[in-house]
């Protein structure tokens, strides 16, 4: 699919409303490639501002009335399998977290837009902010059983560069198979999947490692996790600097040279907050509030679900992490297809690519975190599964990272989107390693390879 060239009547020519292509002409001489400026539309399109509430109140709201009644069944004398339960539980859990996310995303564009933020400002916070729920599900679960919450995380991790993979075989591409991706994917997003797959081999061949030394290490000590945690944050961090900073200032570049004006400027920053409703502080924080709650709330939820799964349907970590891993995510493949749909892939690709490096580093290290806090302090629930034991489905956890996340960053350099074999490749990798953790990881913990060696 070839890009259209801008012109005087193109309304969005290089971000710019009413630019010719002189102004594209202009940025190129500057080194600055104006089919990557960024341009993003927040808050509800158009054809929704009729309603009086967006969906995601309705959807909450009937989120909040079943886990009402489901709290008000348990607490009484009703007997329901436990099978019921743990499905009732899931599926409240999951429509107050969806809603919850979008709570947290709204509260997040009204600050944006009162505060007047640039786009790359505006879309970092509510990518961090949208994992809020993620996180209430890791707090929940690590009591109810560690080894599932790690689990989880990692298994999360391949979901999304899956998806990812998949989702850009889908993008409109040029003569040569191309997809003008963003800088922050091509250049930084490159360096950090790389990052993610050398972390997971090095993780992955230590504990190898240590499992055949004559005095071996069988598990992570508290300062173990400390550690890695505290290493997945600095680079997290890192990224986020680079992100707000690096390549904010390409919107300064842009404006001096085209030698934009006050009105200019503002007309800019408006078609980013064009669907936004200017909000006082009281709405932005009740929002907040709602999210908050509402992820606790979820979280609890789908917590008590991993609870009935490992304890009374016998399931294990790894199929309970699995089911969870891929209901967790509809919410997010929903918000990836509408804004597909909607040819907004800029938005689609940044949710998409947040989704495997927000994961790796942020909630993985977060999952990391409560698991050292709750081996300190250790419960009774979580007594049996610490320290994280080094377990086969463990190992190939981490060491898979460096095939998938490295083949992908290398599939996605200059401009490189995926082909049928390219996400064939990816898919037969992913389903190798799910395959291989059930059949031969599915004991957890109780199946070590030192202990195998004997």
């Amino acid at each position: 699919m070839r890009r259209k060239k801008p012109s005087s009547d193109d309304p969005y020519a290089v971000g710019l409303p009413g630019a010719s292509a002189v102004a594209e002409k202009e940025l190129r001489k500057a080194g600055i490639d104006p089919d990557r400026l960024p341009i993003l539309h927040l808050g509800r399109p158009g054809h929704l501002l009729h309603y009086p509430f967006p969906p995601w109140i309705r959807r909450i709201a009937i989120g909040f009335f079943i886990w009402f009644v489901v709290y008000g069944l348990r607490q009484s004398a009703i007997v329901l399998p436990d099978w019921l339960w743990a499905g009732f539980s899931l599926v409240t859990g999951l429509i107050i977290l969806q809603g919850a996310c979008e709570a947290l995303i709204s509260a997040s564009e009204r600050m944006a837009q009162r505060l007047r933020w640039n786009h790359y400002t505006a879309g970092t916070v509510m990518e961090i902010l949208s994992t809020l729920p993620e996180l209430a599900v890791i707090a929940f679960i690590v009591p109810v059983s560690p080894l599932t919450a790690f689990v989880l995380a990692l298994i999360t991790i391949y979901n999304n560069a899956l998806v990812f993979s998949l989702y850009s075989f889908f993008l409109p591409k040029n003569q040569q198979g191309r997809f003008l991706m963003p800088n922050p994917i091509t250049e930084a997003g490159t360096k950090i999947l790389i990052a993610g797959a050398a972390i997971g081999l090095v993780l992955g061949l230590l504990m190898l490692g240590l499992t055949t030394h004559t005095n071996p290490k069988t598990g992570l000590q508290a300062i173990d996790l400390y550690t890695i945690c505290l290493m997945l944050f600095v680079i997290f961090a890192v990224y986020l600097y680079k992100l707000l900073k690096h390549y904010a200032s390409e919107e300064e570049e842009v404006r001096e040279t085209l030698d934009m004006n006050e009105q200019d400027i503002e007309k800019r920053i408006e078609l980013v907050y064009q669907n936004v409703q200017h909000s006082p502080v009281t709405v932005i924080m009740g929002l907040f509030c709602v999210g908050v709650f509402g992820a606790v709330v979820g979280g609890e939820s789908v917590a008590h679900f991993a609870e009935v799964a490992l304890d009374d349907l016998a399931l294990n970590s790894v199929l309970t992490a699995l089911i969870l891993a891929i209901f967790a995510g509809m919410s997010e493949y929903v918000i990836l297809w509408k804004s597909h749909r909607k040819k907004e892939y800029g938005i689609a690709l940044a949710n998409a690519f947040g989704g495997i490096t927000q994961v790796m580093f942020l909630v993985l290290p977060f999952t990391l975190l409560m698991i050292a806090i709750n081996q300190e302090g250790l419960t009774d629930m979580a007594a049996v599964e610490l320290p994280i034991q080094f377990t086969l489905s463990n190992i190939l956890l981490l060491i898979f990272l460096f095939p998938t996340l490295f083949l992908l960053a290398w599939l996605i350099k200059d401009d490189h989107t995926l082909d049928i074999l390219d996400a064939t490749i990816m898919s037969v990798i992913f389903i190798l390693l799910i395959l291989l953790l059930v059949t031969y990881g599915a004991n957890g913990a109780a199946l070590q390879l030192n202990g195998a060696a004997h």
